[in-house]
């Protein structure tokens, strides 16, 4: 079985969003940096990922650390949009099946928090 974080990897490298259905868990649920509840569930997990390999798709983007544990890991990014330096990171968990079950993003500072949430809403066909 493929580790899932290298299969994440793979995804978005490639910026295949078909993908993220068989690396993702029915009961997956994602955290927003903008978005107060968690969201439950494969397909708004899907939607909401779909939006960020769309928004975060720039030639600079790069993930600059990862830690790794036996279920989970923490995979930091940065990425310059608009000419805006955004830095976060993604929490990733993970079940015995290899399935993402966990999936937090957060983000700093607070410009590009604000960027971040104006491009999401708008690839996410929202307010």
């Amino acid at each position: 079985m493929q580790n899932p974080i290298d299969k994440w990897h793979e995804l978005v490298e490639s910026g295949d969003a078909e993908g993220l259905e068989d690396v993702l868990a029915e009961d997956v649920v994602f955290h927003s940096p903008v978005v107060h509840a968690p969201q439950p569930g494969r397909e708004i997990t899907k939607k909401y990922l779909t939006a960020a390999f769309f928004v975060f798709k720039q030639p600079s983007f790069r993930y600059i650390r990862e830690i790794r544990g036996e279920r989970d890991a923490m995979l930091e990014f940065q990425v310059e949009i608009e000419h805006v330096l955004v830095n976060g990171v993604d929490l990733i968990k993970w079940n015995d099946e290899g399935r993402i079950v966990d999936f937090k993003v957060m983000i700093r500072p607070l410009k590009a928090v604000n960027l971040i949430h104006q491009l999401m809403a708008r690839a996410l066909g929202s307010d």
